[in-house]
């Protein structure tokens, strides 16, 4: 019975903890004196911001298109994707903001900053 109980101490102590190391994604980052939001361009973004401490681009599969006049070659396009990470300073969050055919779709905070 008391091997039950210290069990579910445990599990509710790693639940509780969970969110703290997972990362946490928002509407908005604080660039120096600026506001980025979700929808900004990467234009925007670099002129608020400057340049990242990382970036990261790939293309992420779209739906697949039909092949054009019957041809039997399968076309499949791609979505440009760009990852930039931020380093706000010590002891602050890192942050990624990620871009999808140029437009801001997603901030996540990450570890703390060393």
């Amino acid at each position: 019975m008391k091997f039950n109980y210290l069990l579910a101490v445990a599990g509710m102590l790693a639940l509780i903890n969970a969110p703290a190391c997972m990362a946490a994604s928002s509407d908005t980052f604080r660039c120096q004196n600026d506001l980025v939001r979700l929808g900004e361009t990467k234009s925007s973004v670099s002129q608020k911001c400057g340049e990242p401490v990382f970036k990261d681009a790939f293309c992420k599969p779209a739906d697949k298109a039909p092949a054009a006049n019957n041809a039997n070659v399968s076309v499949v396009p791609c979505e440009a994707v760009d990852e930039w990470t931020y380093n706000p300073g010590t002891g602050q969050f890192m942050t990624t903001l990620r871009f999808e055919s140029g437009k801001l779709v997603s901030i996540k905070y990450g570890a703390r900053a060393k």
